[in-house]
């Protein structure tokens, strides 16, 4: 949600959403700068505060409320189908098509249940079927950016592609691709209502490619069926409730908005904060997570609105973590990196969107001077 490119395997590899593999990667950095021993009290104490326990009855019902409030709109689009005013109804199918995305990345970091079956159900359910994105190519691309944020060789999420996001990316840019990235800071906002058919696209592409990810012919047979499931129904639904024309605007309009809507929940994380050096003393854990992320300050609405997303910090400590208690391990958070003497961002949600777009005007600017 996101920038996204391709690429699990088997064996596996060990996913970030669980504590235990954060940890593992805070003692592999044992002996860099920030190594297992920053990392360690701090995991002590979220589980102590019981933080890590599974908020499973809090998921359901959410899943639930979503998949009804969902249904409803399905109800709106049969009622409504003959009028224009249907169109008002691909708002509301956004929103409720960007709660089923948050669902489904939780559920790629084993928050909603401890039973890995489980939780590729649900992520199934809410990435293949609801959205047409295929889970698998996102979880070994979203696992690859947990394990190294903001790395520009290891990090898919900064890999120039459309945007660039370091001015050496930049360098040797010519044609449109030189003019978008001289532009991107204007540009990104626009670009990010094409994310809904991107995630799409992408998915289809990873599971036809034999770059995409490895998976057994059943599981790939699976993600398959599921996928051409969400188109089948999509286009039945809106062709079997409206004439040619309409459906296909309205489906323009949904999936744009489904993109902003996206796009304003991953733009703030990461973008404009630091980036490790690749020459330079490793970070462990904790440095490598909280250097490169960015809290948004917020109440409920904020909360709901970004998935807990707004909680960037925290979810990258301890991505297994439920979205519920990310709040409540913000203090403990907040403190433990004063002690350190680890810097701790967090900021408002409009100088979060200044900050990231700053930083991508920077990044153009000497295809701009040039």
């Amino acid at each position: 949600m996101p920038q996204a490119t391709p690429a699990l395997t088997i064996p596996r590899p060990a996913a970030p959403g669980s504590a235990a593999g954060a940890a593992a990667r805070g003692d592999a950095a044992a002996g860099g700068r920030g190594s297992r021993s920053e990392f360690a009290p701090l995991l002590r104490t979220i589980k102590e505060q019981g933080l890590l326990e599974r908020r499973t009855g809090w998921y359901a019902t959410g899943i639930v409320l979503n998949l009804l409030a969902l249904t409803a709109v399905g109800a709106g689009l049969v009622l409504f189908g003959h009028s224009w005013w249907s169109l008002s109804l691909a708002l509301p199918l956004a929103v409720l098509s960007a709660r089923a995305a948050f669902f489904g990345h939780d559920a790629g970091h084993s928050q909603i249940s401890a039973d890995r079956g489980r939780n590729r159900l649900i992520q199934l359910l809410h990435a293949n079927l609801l959205l047409g994105m295929s889970q698998e190519w996102w979880n070994d691309k979203h696992n690859r950016h947990h394990a190294n944020p903001n790395h520009e060789d290891k990090d898919p999420d900064v890999a120039p592609d459309v945007l660039v996001f370091s001015r050496h990316q930049a360098v040797g840019r010519t044609g449109l691709r030189g003019w978008v990235a001289r532009h991107q800071a204007w540009l990104f906002f626009p670009l990010t209502t094409l994310e809904g058919l991107a995630l799409k696209v992408y998915g289809f592409q990873a599971l036809f490619s034999k770059d995409g990810p490895r998976q057994a012919p059943r599981e790939r047979l699976i993600e398959g069926g599921l996928l051409f499931a969400h188109v089948a129904g999509y286009a039945a639904l809106l062709l079997s409730t409206m004439p040619v024309g309409r459906a296909v605007v309205f489906a323009l309009v949904h999936q744009m908005l489904l993109g902003l809507h996206l796009g304003m929940a991953f733009a703030p994380n990461h973008k404009g904060m630091e980036v490790p050096d690749p020459d330079g003393e490793p970070w462990g854990h904790l440095r490598r997570q909280v250097l490169t992320s960015r809290n948004i300050r917020g109440a409920t609405l904020t909360d709901w609105l970004l998935g807990g997303l707004n909680y960037q910090v925290e979810h990258h400590l301890f991505p297994s973590m439920p979205r519920p208690h990310l709040r409540l391990a913000q203090s403990a958070v907040r403190a433990h990196c004063r002690t350190l003497g680890v810097p701790y961002t967090e900021t408002g949600l409009v100088d979060s969107y200044r900050q990231a777009l700053g930083h991508l005007h920077d990044v153009g600017r000497p295809l701009r001077t040039a």
